[in-house]
């Protein structure tokens, strides 16, 4: 049973905010700000961040567009390169995006934990019970379809936006931010280790617009609604992100804000006082859900992928007829998040390890634009989505997402070199799959 499209633009749409606004934006600003030193290189480092974004969006539209497919994300490095390369990449972006979305996870249950456990179970084995609870009801909830998991997904996508705006107005109140208990000491690296370092967490808060590709078979008129979706979709998150880093900086000072730890409960409380912890937890965890439930929706399109080009079983391209769920691969992804929920460091790390494979994946992916508009040039003319000053646009977006690689090998050379053993692990896993997967009774399904 092969997939059938049911998303509209709107549905797309907040698929990608969904995609891109995780827990990241209420975290990473203070790796940010302790990275950069000064305001001015802080705002200056989100504004290259949503720069370099809008070009890589923009690419991935012209890619969406050209090649809509389900897993287009796996489907379009096959297609440019070579299937093993594609499956190099991939297969340690499912475990990487596995981690990624435990780890948030377990921050989202960290803030939900105090308004719904008692005193007593407010350890690390309740935060993981509520983590792994809320896997298990979004899992149920996308058994049950692709059109009720896009429903709740706009549903949760509006209460994330309305959290961002929330700590967006704290900036407009009358009320001074408290000065900060002790300076940090100032930042002595060069401005390229500065950038480097600082852009890791800000694509990650950035990160996971191009997973829209992995939709191409499910959205009504892709070659149309994709482009406008993303462009939309980043337009929105870019917004979002600019101003309420402003809205950081200047409740809390920026000082206080590179030495704080509960940055979305400090800044709900200056807005809404002794109910600000509470609100903001119940809106962070609704956030956390949003952002689980979209990777729930996207990565088995991964598998699909994986499996039509015959490196998985056929059992992970297995569309239920009537709810146009690939029960199987949804099942696999659930468990592995479940498992990465035991074997988590802290957050920097993973942001690190996501980021390595995130950067490697992102401008491969995008190289592929020069490929596709050779191999594809009789769709030119047809209504497709064409990228502007093409090629200065996805050669930016490349180049500094490899210049964010080298600085992860440079700040972290152990963490990049393990991660690279997973990745080149994947070219003799690619072929034994070749090998060892079969389809049944001789007939692809």
């Amino acid at each position: 049973m092969s997939i059938k499209p049911k998303l509209g633009p709107f549905d797309l749409t907040m698929i990608v905010v969904g995609l891109v606004i995780g827990m990241g934006i209420f975290r990473t600003p203070i790796s940010v700000a302790r990275e950069t030193g000064t305001p001015v290189l802080f705002y200056t480092v989100w504004v290259l961040g949503g720069l370099v974004t809008l070009c890589g969006a923009l690419t991935y539209a012209e890619i969406g567009s050209r090649f809509p497919v389900a897993g287009g994300f796996y489907k379009v490095l096959s297609y440019g390169f070579h299937p093993a390369y594609s499956f190099m990449i991939n297969w340690t972006l499912v475990i990487s995006n596995a981690a990624s979305v435990a780890a948030v996870c377990l921050v989202g249950a960290e803030y939900i934990g105090p308004v719904l456990l008692p005193e007593t179970l407010q350890h690390e084995g309740g935060r993981k019970g509520i983590a792994i609870g809320a896997i298990v009801l979004l899992y149920i909830i996308n058994m049950l379809g692709i059109r009720m998991s896009a429903s709740w997904q706009n549903v949760l996508t509006v209460f994330k936006i309305t959290l961002v705006l929330m700590l967006c107005l704290a900036a407009f109140t009358n009320h001074i931010a408290p000065a900060p208990l002790q300076a940090a000491a100032p930042v002595t690296h060069g401005w390229a280790y500065i950038f480097g370092a600082a852009l890791v967490p800000v694509f990650f808060t950035y990160g996971g617009y191009q997973q829209t590709i992995n939709f191409g078979s499910d959205v009504r008129e892709p070659s149309k609604n994709m482009p406008k979706a993303i462009f939309l979709g980043i337009t929105i998150i870019l917004l979002l992100y600019i101003t309420v880093n402003y809205s950081y900086v200047k409740v809390m000072g920026f000082e206080q804000l590179k030495q704080t730890d509960a940055l979305a409960a400090r800044m709900a409380g200056v807005f809404f006082g002794e109910y600000g912890f509470k609100i903001t937890s119940v809106l962070l965890f609704l956030s956390v859900l949003g952002y689980a439930n979209v990777n729930l929706m996207s990565n088995p399109r991964m598998y699909y992928a994986m499996a039509e080009d015959g490196v998985l079983p056929a059992v992970f391209k297995r569309v239920n007829g009537k709810t146009q769920v690939q029960e199987t691969a949804l099942t696999v992804f659930v468990v592995l998040i479940v498992g990465m929920l035991y074997f988590l460091s802290n957050f920097d790390n993973i942001i690190r390890y996501v980021m390595l494979f995130d950067s490697i994946g992102l401008a491969s992916a995008a190289a592929t634009i020069f490929i596709l508009r050779k191999k594809t040039k009789h769709l030119d003319g047809t209504g497709i989505y064409k990228l502007k000053l093409y090629p200065l646009v996805p050669v930016f977006f490349i180049t500094v997402y490899l210049f964010v690689t080298v600085n992860i090998f440079i700040k972290d050379p152990g963490q990049a070199f393990s991660g690279m053993f997973w990745f080149v692990a994947g070219l003799p896993i690619y072929f034994f799959m070749k090998r060892a997967v079969r389809p049944v009774g001789g007939v692809k399904e």
